[in-house]
């Protein structure tokens, strides 16, 4: 298969957040993800593949209503970095947090490997301790007694 030029390898990663991660489009995954694809940002308890990644999607899915924002993109070569922005809806239980509809943000980064035209590896740094917070603000409201 020949190279992807940069501009290739920069849309691939757009329109994967944008069809898979944004509007949940799963079934496309394959036209996305290597048939060698690793995901190094899984919980270790989620194989580091495409099913892994599938369960992982599913899961934020039914945790939140999700939005992933591009802030900024650097390529080079068959890599790629997001600068990212996640806006959510919290709908259903995570981390032991029954759903309270805030809506909260985190932000991050996802890096990307390009081979044969599709996503090889993955990694992230996307702060859900930053969520956690701010939905445990969102269940404790009451009277705060000063320290």
């Amino acid at each position: 298969m020949e190279a992807m030029d940069l501009n290739q390898v920069k849309q691939l990663a757009l329109n994967f957040i944008e069809e898979v991660w944004n509007h949940q489009q799963y079934d496309k995954l394959d036209d996305y993800l290597h048939h060698d694809y690793v995901d190094h940002s899984l919980p270790t308890a989620l194989p580091a593949d495409r099913v892994g990644l599938l369960k992982w999607l599913q899961a934020t899915s039914q945790s939140f209503e999700h939005q992933t924002l591009i802030e900024d993109q650097v390529t080079e070569g068959n890599k790629t970095i997001l600068k990212v922005k996640m806006m959510m809806t919290h709908i259903g239980l995570w981390r032991g947090i029954e759903a309270t509809g805030a809506q909260v943000s985190t932000t991050g980064y996802r890096f990307y490997r390009i081979a044969d035209g599709k996503i090889i590896e993955h990694w992230a740094a996307i702060d859900g301790n930053v969520l956690e917070t701010q939905l445990k603000q969102k269940v404790n409201k009451g009277c705060q007694i000063p320290e």
